[in-house]
């Protein structure tokens, strides 16, 4: 059975993109087919797999209104096995178009079930805030994976993101299960760092993955060429991190 999977979190700039773009390349080595929903209208999903969101004629803002039928949208990746529903900036207005939709939160559960049957898996890289948008990603997943930025303020958000799952659950008549929050742009000479990784164990201890994704020049610099960290710098250390995510998470899975 098919497995969707929202990368999300309210705060913005904590590596959200950079695992909903990377971790599927790991995951293909394990034979799964994996798609990748870029729903956030910054489209950096979208342009770290080498696609221009300002060339698309059409993306997943046009699935979700019902203009195009989303596989006619899907395209490949380099990686075998591993496509991508892009998105243009015009999602951006996604949150103002859904508020008068009928269903308006299930619209993109509408999109990818029309298309999930072809994959194992598929990632949603939500926006950097609970909106209608994200809402929409929520309630089309099974399981939510939760990016955390070493830094104090992730912890608080991390805390914020779980009551508002339960919420959701709660009142949407959802099902979401917490796979996990990853712990990113981690830096072992950094005391902070290390303060959060301490202060996230001990508070969320059922939720936190062992993996964790470091600060890595190599990871910033990436989406620049368009490409994942693995064709980017194939011997970094960032590459080493996403290869024990897979890992781990094909295990929780």
């Amino acid at each position: 059975m098919t497995r969707v999977i929202a990368v999300a979190n309210q705060k913005g700039g904590v590596g959200k993109t950079s695992i909903a773009v990377n971790l599927p390349v790991f995951l293909t080595a394990y034979g799964k087919r994996i798609l990748l929903v870029d729903f956030d209208s910054q489209a950096n999903a979208t342009f770290s797999l080498g696609i221009d969101p300002r060339a698309l004629r059409k993306s997943v803002y046009e699935a979700i209104l019902g203009e195009v039928h989303p596989q006619e949208v899907i395209k490949r990746t380099v990686f075998l096995g591993y496509d991508i529903l892009p998105t243009s900036h015009d999602l951006a207005g996604a949150a103002i178009d859904l508020v008068n939709m009928k269903d308006r939160e299930y619209r993109l559960k509408k999109v990818i079930d029309s298309v999930k049957n072809n994959y194992d898996l598929v990632f949603i890289d939500c926006p950097p805030s609970l909106g209608l948008p994200t809402l929409n990603a929520l309630v089309a997943a099974d399981d939510v994976l939760i990016p955390v930025q070493a830094e104090y303020l992730s912890v608080e958000g991390l805390g914020q993101l779980l009551s508002n799952i339960k919420l959701i659950n709660e009142n949407l008549e959802s099902n979401l299960n917490v796979i996990g929050a990853v712990l990113t742009m981690y830096s072992r000479r950094n005391k902070v760092s290390r303060d959060v990784e301490k202060e996230l164990r001990r508070n969320f201890e059922d939720y936190v993955f062992d993996a964790i994704i470091p600060r890595a020049t190599a990871l910033a610099e990436s989406p620049k060429y368009g490409r994942t960290v693995l064709r980017h710098a194939p011997n970094s250390k960032a590459v080493n991190a996403f290869r024990e995510l897979a890992e781990e998470f094909i295990k929780k899975l």
